[in-house]
């Protein structure tokens, strides 16, 4: 199947979910800086890995449907290489359901959010109704940290090549679409390899190569994948502390990842920019002249305060509206 088919031309092939556009949009989500690894692979398709298997989503209406595309016969897969085919992934329907409402945290009523934070905030209700459907992932975390752990003085296009290196580098095969090879993100064992750092480094990670096998080394010595996902279940305060403390992760890169997931939907991640926001749009008076720990500190408790519990959340709709009108 190409990635240009749609759901239509093939329905055999695809499933969907009931979700209005209010509740999601994916094309808002998608390239907003969340994730790195998913790109528009036609005009409203995108496609991209999850939970170790290559997916394309689009919308139709109140539907967002979806295929998943199966891995490669090892077999045969040299053979295949310059061909590059995929098949249909025969998953149980029930379980990509999960996967995807899990993934986009559907069980969440968004729109009950945008009205209570609208009626809350006057900024954010004037960005509303242009910016509806963006929604928080909840996202693997050794993926997302990682992959954050690589945004520090970096731009989308950036960080979304060095991922896709990352994963060609490390990740396992999974499958071709169109002559385009599709990785899963690598374990946390194949980056703490004595020669990881140096791999990355070829790979134009610069000083953030040391940063990447250091967490890894860190988290399989201390943590492991499980400990880190079992952040889930403890006190945001807690789960911030714990990554903190990982090399190459700050405040800001710790948020995010207890954000997109660890579930702590309370984390307000706080850049320069965001920092600007704060100071110029809603007059939160901050003492210096740079974002200080204290400073960081206080705009997350005035968010939280201003927006609730899922403070994160409101501050990505800011986020991606300001980030669309910047391009």
């Amino acid at each position: 199947m190409k990635l240009r088919d749609t759901p239509s031309a093939c329905p055999s092939l695809w499933r969907c979910l009931p979700c209005p556009p209010a509740e999601l949009r994916l094309d808002l989500v998608l390239s907003s800086g969340q994730s790195f690894r998913w790109w528009e692979s036609s005009p409203g398709a995108w496609t991209g890995v999850l939970e170790g298997r290559v997916w394309t989503l689009r919308q139709d209406g109140d539907r967002l449907w979806y295929t998943v595309y199966g891995e490669e016969d090892e077999d045969k897969e040299e053979e295949e290489r310059d061909g590059c085919p995929a098949k249909a992934a025969k998953l149980d329907v029930a379980e990509t359901d999960r996967i995807l409402r899990d993934y986009f945290q559907l069980d969440v009523g968004l729109s009950a959010l945008y009205r209570s934070w609208a009626a809350a905030d006057p900024l954010f209700r004037k960005v509303a109704n242009d910016f509806p459907g963006v929604r928080v992932l909840r996202q693997d975390p050794v993926e997302c940290l990682f992959s954050f752990i690589c945004t520090s003085n970096n731009h989308i296009s950036r960080i979304t090549a060095m991922i896709e290196r990352l994963c060609q580098a490390f990740g396992r095969r999974l499958c071709c679409l169109d002559s385009r090879p599709f990785h899963a993100f690598p374990s946390l064992s194949a980056l703490t390899g004595a020669d990881a750092e140096a791999r990355l480094r070829a790979l134009g990670f610069g000083y953030r190569a040391k940063f990447v096998s250091g967490s890894a080394r860190a988290i399989a010595e201390g943590l492991g994948t499980e400990g880190l996902c079992q952040l889930r279940t403890v006190p945001y305060a807690e789960a911030r502390r714990v990554l903190c403390a990982l090399p190459g992760v700050g405040a800001k890169v710790a948020d995010c990842v207890c954000l997109l997931s660890l579930d702590k939907a309370e984390a307000v991640p706080v850049d320069t920019h965001v920092w600007h926001i704060a100071r110029q749009r809603y007059g939160v008076a901050l003492g210096g002249k740079s974002l200080t720990p204290r400073a960081y500190q206080e705009i997350g408790d005035f968010f939280r305060g201003l927006w609730g519990p899922r403070a994160g959340w409101a501050q990505a709709v800011l986020f991606c509206a300001d980030l669309r009108k910047g391009q």
